[in-house]
């Protein structure tokens, strides 16, 4: 089985990578995906150091990620995982009905997980998402394992490129079924 392997993921931060691979795909003119801040109402301020010390959140974010490739809608959200097991509980219900709206209007939407214990980067699509969620709302499993995923996702990684995504999303878009 294929790793990671790209050496570029210790010491940082799995939204830094995303970030850096989100500008070389801008740069070379592929995709442009923007982060998206979960907006804050700052509370209480440190006079001396100017910065927020407490503060709540506005409204429940939707995904990391959303931007265009190629004309194509994307958005998605990077997670990392430490173990063999999945929780759903790391992703909520309000993100899992955007995702499904966003495809409904021909959009491709995704998580992006690095299992850190296999120093594995997947690329998970909502429709494999959405068999797991449907599952665990029908009373079965609130999470996944990784022996449940297909390994024709697992990214491989490319020389130029921390997260080569844009490939699997290709893929994605192949195989989805004729409407």
């Amino acid at each position: 089985m294929a790793t990671w392997n790209s050496r570029g993921l210790r010491g940082s931060s799995l939204e830094e990578l995303v970030n850096r691979t989100n500008e070389k795909y801008e740069a070379s003119h592929l995709a442009l995906i923007q982060k998206i801040p979960t907006p804050i109402t700052p509370v209480r301020f440190d006079k001396d150091t100017r910065q927020i010390t407490l503060a709540y959140f506005e409204q429940q974010s939707t995904v990391d990620y959303i931007g265009a490739v190629q004309g194509i809608p994307v958005c998605f959200d990077a997670k990392e995982c430490a173990v063999d097991t999945f929780a759903l509980s790391n992703i909520h219900e309000h993100q899992v009905f955007f995702m499904e709206e966003f495809e409904r209007q021909g959009g491709v939407s995704f998580i992006l997980i690095y299992y850190t214990s296999r120093d594995i980067m997947y690329y998970l699509t909502f429709r494999k998402l959405s068999v797991f969620w449907e599952r665990m709302k029908s009373g079965d499993r609130k999470s996944f394992r990784f022996d449940e995923l297909d390994e024709e996702y697992i990214i491989k990684a490319r020389p130029g490129i921390l997260i080569p995504y844009l490939d699997y999303i290709q893929k994605d878009l192949d195989e989805r079924p004729e409407k």
